[in-house]
């Protein structure tokens, strides 16, 4: 099949036009057209991108179905998958028709609404494709204009203030990337991404105003791309937009932006920071180590205190990416292989923690901890898919929580053990906060007089739980499915870094002195 990726990539972005264009009205009919619409459309791409994983070849650790060709002003449009992408591009393709099936209750602006996520679709899977740096940093910035109308217009009562403060802090992280960029071309004269991964900048120390960069050009130019990655990700301290963003955001955004969203930034840093400033990232990683440990500790503390159920498992999502950057400058099979398996299964997890707070709110309209209690009496069915992704993301053993944990604590420890010991105290912490969420919303007696008539899950909301509760297990007992396919593409990735530091040994044995 020609085109692919462009066919799966674009599929949401006609179905948006087509409800643009065409659909016309703001009666319920029109209103569920554009539902059915936007379904419809996710869920072809999920079914074509089956295609790209059957084809796929986890062997072959170079990028496969490459699509070249010009486009405006002479830039190239190249897109293509490796084992570390492939599966990024499935899990937005798999979570996307769900999102949309969380969305039926939505009654404003429902055209508006779907046109909204159906073009995020198109442009998160443009991040995950993308072998152009102009055309990477087009997809991963527009990705912000969909997610910013999202949170601003069908927000909470506070949307404006958090839309705005997500806008600004991933925008202004992302100005420093683009300076990066520019000086990339300057160097190396190439947009190409692959070309660039074996493009060896300059690591030779030098002096600015008075500072000592250890590892030259490529330090800066790490901290430009990590200036814009950790803001995604995001990592503590720039993690203070996430909650509100969350809070405020409707319930299918929060899927979005846990599921999906904050991985760039992990991918970023596994497609642009470890292989094409190999210098810097080892310059940077005792840095990058302890500003994860203290996300896990910090933010898991945070999320103890928490009156609003959202907050909680936003500070709880902080808390699992500080797992993931730790893992990736582990720079070790363990530790890569662990960060891309917790990414995808958080991505699972959290985004079933999210629809499980839609659930009650749908209801009950408050994500207030303190109003509820004893929802198992009434909501049994609730109850059981609560209980499971609660332990899934604690790390309990037979759920895909605990593979990811367990390789990056693994690859972590082989790196540093105090970061390691520290690390894994989140995963005491986390059970802390979890089962605390827990016992206060679903167990005891149902004494509040508002929770006695309300109702179990209906069969809509079983039928999207029923997905990410079979990937949650599946994944958990048998984690081969996702560390065969990434496994080449990870040892390949190692074996250039390892071999770019052995090369730049020199301006590291200076940076020792």
């Amino acid at each position: 099949m020609e085109n692919l990726l462009s066919i799966v990539t674009f599929i949401p972005a006609l179905g948006a036009l087509i409800l643009g264009v065409f659909l016309r009205g703001d009666d319920e009919a029109a209103n569920r057209n554009a539902k059915w619409l936007a379904l419809i459309a996710t869920s072809a791409t999920f079914l074509i991108s089956l295609f790209i994983l059957a084809q796929f070849d986890p062997q072959n650790t170079g990028f496969q179905f490459v699509e070249e060709g010009e486009w405006l002003l002479g830039l190239q449009y190249k897109m293509g998958v490796d084992g570390i992408s492939v599966l990024f591009v499935m899990l937005t393709t798999f979570m996307m028709p769900l999102v949309i099936a969380a969305s039926w209750n939505v009654e404003t602006r429902v055209k508006e609404y779907m046109i909204a996520f159906l073009l995020l679709e198109t442009l998160m899977l443009g991040v995950f494709m993308a072998l152009d740096l102009v055309l990477f940093y087009l997809f991963f910035e527009a990705g912000l204009i969909p997610m910013f109308l999202i949170i601003g217009i069908w927000g909470g009562a506070n949307r404006i203030y958090a839309s705005f403060k997500f806008f600004l802090y991933t925008f202004l992280g992302s100005v420093l990337m683009l300076v990066a960029m520019v000086a990339m071309f300057a160097d190396a004269g190439t947009t190409d991404i692959p070309t660039l991964m074996k493009h060896s900048f300059g690591s030779e120390s030098f002096s600015l105003l008075g500072i000592q960069i250890v590892g030259g050009m490529q330090t800066l130019m790490f901290i430009a791309f990590f200036a814009s990655f950790a803001v995604k990700m995001p990592m503590w301290p720039v993690h203070t937009w996430l909650p509100d963003a969350h809070v405020q955001a409707p319930t299918a955004g929060s899927v979005v932006l846990a599921a999906i969203l904050l991985k760039m930034g992990g991918y970023g840093f596994l497609r642009f920071s470890l292989p094409m400033f190999p210098v810097g990232s080892e310059v940077m990683t005792p840095l990058v180590l302890w500003m994860s440990a203290i996300a896990i500790v910090y933010t898991s503390l945070v999320a103890l205190v928490q009156e609003d159920m959202k907050k909680l498992i936003a500070y709880s999502s902080v808390a699992h990416m500080g797992y993931v950057t730790m893992g990736i400058f582990a720079a070790n099979q363990q530790g890569i292989d662990g960060a891309i398996f917790q990414m995808l299964s958080h991505g699972f997890i959290s985004g079933a923690l999210f629809l499980c707070v839609g659930v009650i709110y749908d209801r009950m309209h408050t994500r207030e901890i303190d109003a509820y209690g004893g929802l198992v009496n009434r909501m049994p069915a609730y109850a059981l898919i609560f209980m499971l992704f609660t332990m899934a993301n604690v790390g309990l053993p037979g759920t895909s929580g605990f593979i990811g944990e367990f390789l990056t604590l693994m690859g972590i420890f082989q790196v540093n053990t105090w970061v390691a010991a520290i690390a894994t105290s989140g995963v005491i912490l986390s059970a802390a906060y979890a089962l605390w969420l827990y016992r206060r919303v679903v167990m005891g007696d149902l004494i509040k007089e508002s929770l006695k008539t309300i109702t179990d899950m209906t069969g809509r909301e079983r039928a999207i739980f029923a997905p990410l509760v079979v990937m949650t297990i599946l994944l958990g007992v048998y984690p081969a499915l996702i560390l065969d396919v990434i496994g080449p593409s990870v040892e390949a990735l190692i074996s250039n870094y390892e071999t770019a530091l052995a090369a730049s040994e020199d301006a590291l044995q200076v940076a020792s002195h």
